[in-house]
């Protein structure tokens, strides 16, 4: 059975419809359409990956329709409420097609219960999606389909990605205004030494009067950026091409992770954020009955630091040979005494899950507070940046004139 991408008009109501349905074909889908008071208009079927490679059509907005870590977690706990009442996993599927808003969202999802139609399971059904439904996702659903507590597992899901998404929220909220405020200041510098400055000390080449240094270097900056700022933005993205580059190699990608790792002011935070990921991701898929040594290869991807997966891949070694979590992460120097204190400690009582859900908690308590901290320092730092560099320039021309002002009188 094929999924087929659809638009039609409702007959009673006159209004355009638009969605996605699965049909043996386009005549099988007309018909149903039709019972359901439909007129078709146009399908296009899609595969696993997208619409076929006939389908032409661009679509610009295309990125704010495709599903959200949001969206999948709103989706993942609506799944859980209807698995939880009793319903069967391909009703339930079914009547959250009719109601998502994400088209990709929706192909996806009428794809997964066509698989499940066809006698596969959930966690299978979801593998080819793994751009939307990561390994973890995936992982989870089969050790809750094992275990028989799906409806469990789902709601873990959908708290942990909508603890993740906030934390993402936060991050990038607190980072939003420094970087808006850097760029725009970048900017008006920029057109200010280029296309003002130039033309209000044009004036004091004329004169036989020596011009402060900070005038004469006020100027040698402006002329500089005037005529060779072709070269200075080509010399900067050469350098971000080769920087790019060296990132992609493991030794450049090793390298840099563990200079964010140790990188002054933010290569705490940077920590802290990553432990917190490793703390709640871990148990996460304990508590779901993911066995330890897969769940620590799936944490491993998803630290998204080359330096800490290359700890974790030491402690998945070191367990295979008989040693505990804790005594690995501690050699490493990476994780913090009482993280690993804490996790030995949960070993040891049997309590791992509990242990590392108190270790995020209390981390993210932490990040928040330091990225409080942190954007209070930082937002009036960029300000008297900025205002002594407009500052200088505005003192760097206005002196002269006051200079000659008394040279005339």
């Amino acid at each position: 059975m094929a999924v087929f991408e659809y638009t039609g008009i409702n007959i009673s109501t006159g209004k355009p419809v638009k969605n996605v349905r699965d049909a043996d074909n386009q005549k099988a889908l007309r018909a149903a359409l039709r019972k359901e008071g439909v007129l078709l208009s146009s399908a296009t079927e899609v595969s696993e990956q997208g619409p076929k490679k006939q389908a032409r059509d661009i679509d610009v907005l295309a990125f704010m329709k495709r599903a959200s870590t949001g969206d999948v977690a709103s989706m993942t706990r609506q799944l859980a409420t209807l698995v939880r009442a009793g319903i069967p996993l391909v009703d339930a599927i079914n009547a959250l097609t009719e109601q998502l808003e994400k088209r990709d969202l929706v192909r996806i999802m009428t794809s997964v219960r066509e698989r499940l139609n066809e006698g596969s399971s959930f966690a299978k059904a979801l593998e080819p999606h793994a751009t939307t439904f990561p390994s973890l996702y995936i992982h989870m659903i089969a050790a809750g389909e094992a275990s028989g507590t799906l409806e469990s597992v789902l709601e873990r899901l959908a708290d942990f990605m909508e603890k993740q998404a906030r934390m993402k929220g936060k991050v990038a909220a607190a980072l939003a205004y420094p970087v808006l405020m850097t760029l725009i200041g970048t900017l008006l510098m920029s057109v200010m030494m280029i296309a003002v400055v130039p033309k209000v000390t044009a004036i004091f080449q004329s004169l036989d009067h020596p011009l402060p240094w900070y005038t004469q270097m006020l100027i040698f900056v402006s002329g500089f950026l005037a005529r060779y700022w072709w070269l200075i933005a080509l010399v900067g993205g050469g350098a971000y091409a080769l920087f790019a580059r060296w990132h992609r190699t493991k030794e450049g990608r090793l390298k840099w992770d563990t200079w964010v790792l140790r990188a002054p002011l933010f290569g705490p935070l940077m920590l802290k954020i990553a432990v917190s990921r490793f703390a709640v991701t871990l148990s996460t898929l304990l508590a779901s009955g993911v066995p330890l040594l897969k769940a620590m290869e799936i944490v491993r991807n998803v630290l998204e630091n080359a330096r800490l997966e290359d700890v974790v891949a030491t402690a998945t070694g070191s367990i295979r040979e008989g040693e505990t979590i804790a005594d690995p992460l501690k050699k490493s120097g990476y994780f913090p005494p009482i993280v690993t204190h804490m996790i030995a400690v949960g070993e040891k009582s049997g309590q791992l899950e509990q242990m590392l859900a108190s270790v995020s908690s209390s981390y993210e308590a932490e990040i928040e507070v330091r990225l409080q901290a942190m954007m209070s320092l930082l937002e009036p730092l960029i300000i008297v940046t900025m205002g002594g560099a407009v500052g200088f320039i505005a003192f760097a021309i206005l002196m002269p004139l006051m200079q000659m002002n008394e040279f005339v009188q």
